[in-house]
């Protein structure tokens, strides 16, 4: 999954940052009101975790600009000021949740996943044959035993799955695994690409590529 974290204290911003990579999303940083609303016009983004006291253009402006676009995407209000009318005018502009400064990170997570999942499917599981991805706990199974998969790899089957059938560009690919400002090498995606199906081939899964367009597995159901 793809967030935006728009947060002007740059510690905070890069333990949660950390923290958002190592659960296999890939996290774009900003730190005023202003870059927050030029990067979410676009639309790209499954999150947004916003800070509220943002130099220039305040969090509930981001925020209002964003439902007026029409846009349903979750948003996560951070704030220092933990107080009902803080929380009531948030949650009235379109907030999805709410969290006060200081809050445990393992909080800050959960409410991620909360949202996330409320907003992808029903379903948090994603399942291919005797393979189940658990976008909740951010783990996949196969035949109900765990695989060990690193964060980049987590994020680039979740992709793939979730498109199933369909080809995934290596333009999309990347958008996918790496936020802004991360250097991606020219063979980035065909190593990890590489490294992922070492651990799907034996298990009868196939990654498959379509030369000139990208890479896919094809649906459960043997449709493509």
């Amino acid at each position: 999954m793809r967030i935006l974290l728009v947060e002007d204290d740059r510690v905070l911003a890069d333990a949660l940052s950390r923290a958002l990579v190592q659960s296999a999303h890939a996290v774009d940083v900003v730190s005023t009101g202003e870059e927050a609303d030029s990067a979410l016009a676009p639309n790209i983004y499954d999150l947004a975790i916003l800070d509220i006291g943002l130099p220039g253009l305040s969090g509930l402006d981001v925020l209002k600009r964003l439902r007026a676009r029409k846009s349903t995407m979750p948003v996560l209000m951070l704030t220092a000021f933990d107080t009902l009318a803080d929380r009531v005018r948030g949650l009235d502009l379109g907030a999805d949740d709410y969290l006060a400064k200081p809050f445990d990170l393992p909080e800050l997570e959960a409410r991620v996943r909360a949202l996330l999942r409320r907003s992808t499917q029903s379903t948090p599981d994603l399942e291919h044959g005797q393979l189940r991805f658990d976008t909740v706990g951010r783990r996949v199974f196969h035949d109900k035993r765990p695989l060990d998969l690193s964060p980049r790899e987590l994020a680039l089957l979740e992709l793939l799955l979730m498109r199933a059938g369909r080809v995934v560009s290596k333009e999309q690919l990347v958008n996918h695994l790496y936020g802004w400002g991360e250097e991606v090498a020219d063979n980035a995606i065909e190593v990890n690409v590489y490294r992922l199906r070492k651990k799907l081939e034996p298990l009868g899964c196939e990654i498959r590529t379509v030369r000139g367009m990208g890479y896919l597995i094809d649906s459960s159901d043997g449709e493509s």
